[in-house]
């Protein structure tokens, strides 16, 4: 069955979640390296999508805190934009205000090793999945299955 993957694009590292098969329940599926400035593991992210049968994808959109776009928000439209051509899927924005303090606070609340709970990428893929739940939550009743 079809799901739907998020990600999180951030300078260092791109968080990924993904759907259960019945679009219903968003869980954190991994975290993808990346260097500033370089352009993004594509091949990598193609392989997720093939693997996991998605068919349309969501990207957290960082708007500053009063709602406004930044320079950062123009490279992350930048990456959506390339994902849909690249891959062909359809691209849905969620506002992605405070999700990194979210799942900073909800993997240090999940009772793991200090270790564990400071490791970026636990974060950055717990973020990808808050963003994923948010449009799970606010796409329309008749998409939702």
């Amino acid at each position: 069955m079809p799901r739907t993957m998020a990600l999180d694009y951030g300078e260092r590292r791109i968080g990924v979640a993904l759907t259960d098969p019945t679009r219903t329940i968003a869980s954190p599926l991994t975290t993808l390296q990346r260097r500033a400035g370089k352009r993004p593991p594509w091949a990598e992210i193609a392989k997720l999508i093939e693997e996991h049968e998605v068919e349309d994808a969501v990207v957290g959109l960082p708007l500053d805190l009063s709602g406004d776009e930044t320079e950062w928000t123009k490279e992350v439209r930048q990456f959506g934009d390339d994902l849909a051509r690249r891959t062909g899927l359809p691209v849905h924005w969620v506002d992605e205000r405070l999700t990194s303090v979210a799942a900073e606070r909800a993997v240090r609340g999940m009772g793991l090793k200090r270790s564990e709970r400071e490791q970026k990428e636990r974060i950055d893929a717990a973020a990808a999945a808050l963003i994923l739940d948010a449009w799970l939550r606010q796409r329309p009743r008749e998409a939702q299955g």
